[in-house]
Order: structure tokens, then C-alpha cells, then sequence
């Protein structure tokens, strides 16, 4: 990413500490404004085909005005190879937000977060056997770890989750998680292997390919009636599209890998405890330990390695 353009004269580059703060700050920020999506999405009310349509449209405008104020609409020039990726990544982006939204319903905003948190996990793994990327046994380990939190996490080892998936639908919801989870993981193979494209491009395309492929979308649904079903839409593609992604990019580029691997953690946990305090939805203890085991696997799955 290009981000020297963007930097602030109060965080120059010579002041590293400063420049650290204020990147780890901006990525809580982005974690916690990125928790409440659930929330939007919830009471939009909407099919979730028309939401995620409604996200790319005002994602993309938000993302396109934000490019515009900083001087990277530059960066939205493809070439060659780029095309074909930003239209696999935005199709896959599209099935991800779709499973994701439709499982929310199915299970709750807190469990469908973390779920789908199992993500890194599967680019470890692919990464390994596809793209021939080193695993450190400790990362393996982790990931063992990882899957024991998970299953912990899906509340299907306690008797609450089995009562609560009784007629099929919460287990209907895990494997959409887990579907958007693997499909969120193609992005993100697919990015590593086209570097040329900027984060920035990568998702304002994305949002563009959205409003393409699913244009159709709102004639087949219905569109929105209540006013504020618009509003909650919009807010989807302004602040958890827009508004997030500026904050978490301009936030990444001033922090090292293994520190944004800890920070990101914010997201899932702030949507555990939004789905608490707004519907009222908690996880039960043995939930709560599988949260906690996948928070620390895959934190040692994504710090880096020390020099020898």
C-alpha cells in the first residue's frame, strides 16, 4: 500500500512511537465500528442478497469519495492479470457477505462473527498446499488448537445449541459461516498472489463488481420500504465499508504484522459483546472457551517467526 501520501505531518515517519499509537488506535477503532455490523444488518431487515447489493452500492461511493479526498483514485486503473483478479475477488467477496448475512439470522450475530473468524486457518492451509508456503509446526499445532475452539465456539457441545438448532436452521447458519469463511480466504490467496493491486482498488472493485452482478437483485426481492431500513443499508456501506476500511488501512500501514494479527481480534469480541448488549444474545461458557483457545491459536498462527 501507498501510504506514505496519506500520513499525517503530526505522525511523521521520524516519530515511530507516536506513529505506532496512533495506528494501534485506528485499528480498534475500525475492530469496534466492524462489531456492530451484525446490528446493521439485523435491522435492515432485508434479504440478504438486497443488502449486499445495498453495501456495494454505498460502499462503493463511500470508498470512491475517500480515494478522491486522499489521491489514490489512480490506484483504480487496472492492467492485464488485475482484472481477472479484482472480478474473482469481487465474486467471492459477494458470496462471502451473502453467506455471512444469511447465517446471522440463522444463529446470532456473536456466533456467526467468530465462526467465521476460522478464516485465516484455511489460508494457512491452502496457502501451504497451493501456493508451496512454509507451515511451522507450531502453526500446525495452532491450528489443531484453533478447530478444538471452534467446535467449542458453535455451542454444539452443550445442550442449549442443540435445543436452539433443533429444527436445522442454526446448523444451516454454522455452514454458511463456514462457507463465507473459506470463500473470504479465496480473496485473500487471490490478493497475495497479484500485488500490483493496491487494498484501497481491491476493495472499491469489489463493491463495483457488487452493483454489476447483483443490480438485479432489488426487482426480484423487493425494495426496501421502511426509511430507515434505507438508513440502516446506507450505513452498511458508509461506515462498515467506507469509513472502516479507510480507518483499518491507514491503521495497518503504520503497525508490523504480528501487532495488527492481536488487534484484529477487536472485531469478533466487540460483536460478541454488541449482540449482548442490544439483543440480549450471550455466549454460554463453554462458547466463551472456544472463543478465547481460537483467539490465542490463531494469534500464534499469525505472528511472525523470530530471526535466528
Amino acid at each position: 500500500m501507498h501510504n506514505q501520501a496519506t500520513l499525517s505531518p503530526t505522525f511523521h515517519p521520524s516519530d515511530p512511537s507516536q506513529r505506532e499509537r496512533h495506528g494501534q488506535w485506528l485499528l480498534v477503532a475500525g475492530g469496534v465500528l466492524l462489531g456492530t455490523i451484525g446490528v446493521f444488518v439485523e435491522e435492515a431487515g432485508q434479504h440478504p442478497l438486497v443488502t449486499v447489493w445495498f453495501r456495494c452500492v454505498f460502499g462503493a461511493l463511500a470508498l470512491g469519495l475517500w480515494g478522491a479526498a486522499s489521491g489514490r483514485l489512480h490506484e483504480l486503473r487496472l492492467r492485464g492479470r488485475s482484472w481477472w483478479v479484482a472480478a474473482a475477488t469481487g465474486g467471492l467477496m459477494l458470496l462471502n457477505w451473502a453467506l455471512f448475512f444469511a447465517a446471522i439470522s440463522r444463529t446470532s450475530i456473536g456466533v456467526a462473527t467468530v465462526v467465521f473468524h476460522i478464516q485465516p486457518i484455511w489460508v494457512m492451509v491452502f496457502g501451504a498446499w497451493l501456493l508451496r508456503e512454509k507451515v511451522a509446526p507450531r502453526q500446525w499445532a495452532a491450528t489443531l488448537l484453533a478447530l478444538c475452539g471452534l467446535a467449542l465456539t458453535t455451542g454444539l457441545l452443550n445442550g442449549f445449541a442443540w435445543s436452539t438448532a433443533v429444527d436445522g436452521s442454526y446448523g444451516v447458519g454454522l455452514l454458511m459461516c463456514l462457507g463465507g469463511s473459506l470463500s473470504y480466504a479465496g480473496v485473500t490467496l487471490l490478493a497475495k498472489t497479484e500485488r500490483t493491486v493496491t487494498p484501497f482498488a481491491l476493495a472499491w472493485w469489489q463493491c463495483a463488481v457488487g452493483v454489476l452482478l447483483l443490480a438485479w437483485v432489488p426487482y426480484a426481492y423487493g425494495w426496501p420500504q421502511p426509511a430507515s431500513s434505507w438508513a440502516w443499508l446506507a450505513g452498511l456501506g458508509v461506515f462498515h465499508t467506507g469509513l472502516a476500511y479507510a480507518i483499518l488501512f491507514t491503521g495497518m500501514a503504520r503497525l508490523a504484522i504480528g501487532k495488527i494479527a492481536v488487534l484484529q481480534f477487536v472485531y469478533p469480541l466487540t460483536a460478541v459483546l454488541v449482540d449482548w448488549l442490544v439483543y440480549g444474545r450471550t455466549l454460554q461458557p463453554l462458547q466463551l472457551a472456544g472463543v478465547v483457545l481460537m483467539a490465542l491459536a490463531l494469534w500464534a498462527i499469525r505472528r511472525p517467526a523470530r530471526a535466528k
